[in-house]
């Protein structure tokens, strides 16, 4: 029984030793990590509209349930809107598809970046690879339909993977909507392109 209470003793000690050494070490690293995501966070939208002097936040919303994104205004060295970032989520084959959609202020689309898709690898991965993502370069959001065929006015799909072309198409539609609706005024959700942005 001594024994028994003894090694109770002995593993409650080393949780609590364990938890604390954890709890230390997350301190720490914790500010660095956050850190280091905020510096790729802007290298992604750099890499977007890389003549931007600066990319500033300017809100929020949620195309997922659940999923909060963020859109930005990126503009030149006198301080003019020169493209609009949105980070934007879209339900794939088999995972959730994470993407930033990037636009001129014509919005007419200047590319996409895949952030993050856990997508069939060797097929719906290859929403990433950047032959999928150039076919979005300089659409307009009547021309984001996805085609088996190909069609230099569409998104054509990567063969096999329809699904998670549709899905990333989705995604980006919701992004530029998104863009649409907040910079134009008299777009309703993306659906009108009178005026220019604010």
């Amino acid at each position: 029984m001594k024994d028994l209470v003894k090694i109770t003793l002995n593993l409650a000690v080393v949780f609590i030793l364990s938890g604390a050494v954890l709890a230390f070490v997350y301190a720490g690293t914790e500010p660095r990590i956050k850190t280091i995501e905020k510096i790729e966070k802007q290298k992604a939208l750099k890499s977007l509209i890389p003549e931007a002097s600066v990319i500033n936040s300017a809100g929020s919303y949620e195309p997922l349930p659940g999923k909060t994104a963020h859109y930005y205004v990126a503009k030149d060295k006198n301080g003019k809107p020169i493209g609009y970032i949105a980070t934007s989520y879209s339900k794939g084959y088999s995972s959730i598809i994470k993407m930033m959609v990037a636009a001129d202020p014509t919005m007419r689309l200047i590319g996409i970046k895949v952030l993050d898709e856990q997508e069939t690898p060797g097929l719906g991965d290859d929403v990433k690879q950047k032959y999928f993502q150039d076919r979005f370069k300089g659409k307009t959001l009547d021309q984001l339909v996805v085609v088996k065929t190909p069609d230099p006015t569409k998104i054509q799909a990567i063969t096999g993977a329809t699904i998670s072309s549709k899905a990333c198409t989705k995604g980006v539609r919701t992004g530029l909507k998104l863009l649409m609706k907040t910079y134009v005024p008299g777009s309703v959700d993306g659906t009108t392109t009178q005026g220019g942005p604010k």
